[in-house]
């Protein structure tokens, strides 16, 4: 059986102009990127313009919220407990920088499948992190 660290503590996020409907979604448990309509790439993080062809005709779009661990850093020292961050490839194809949470450290690894969770914050966001997909949870 896993051993699970003491979770640390999540402040809240600087809030930018237009982030408001990703953390209403993050709020009702859903993953949201931009999509283009010009060029059809989706990005993330969420921005006016899109950065592939520059194009301000982005729109929100739902993700399934899975996808892999591209690479990761396990932080142990230092006031608080210890946490995991990570760069996860969605599988619509962006790449987010995210923390895995909800499981041993010890057993994160490049490569693992992960499905989004939402951790929230002291002053209650919802903030989308990821935990490693167990056999027979993936949606």
């Amino acid at each position: 059986m896993p051993t699970f660290t003491a979770e640390r503590k999540l402040f809240d996020t600087a809030l930018n102009p237009g982030d408001a409907p990703y953390f209403d979604a993050a709020a009702q448990g859903r993953l949201l990127v931009k999509r283009c309509k010009a060029c059809g790439e989706v990005h993330h993080y969420p921005r006016a313009l899109c950065p592939f062809c520059w194009s301000s005709e982005v729109e929100w779009m739902d993700t399934r919220g899975t996808g892999t661990i591209y690479t990761y850093s396990v932080t142990r020292r230092g006031a608080g407990a210890p946490y995991c961050i990570a760069y996860v490839t969605l599988d619509e194809g962006p790449v987010l920088m995210t923390n895995i949470v909800g499981t041993d450290l010890d057993a994160v690894r490049i490569g693992q499948r992960v499905q989004v969770t939402f951790q929230t914050t002291e002053g209650g966001t919802a903030v989308p992190m990821f935990t490693p997909v167990t056999q027979g949870s993936a949606p």
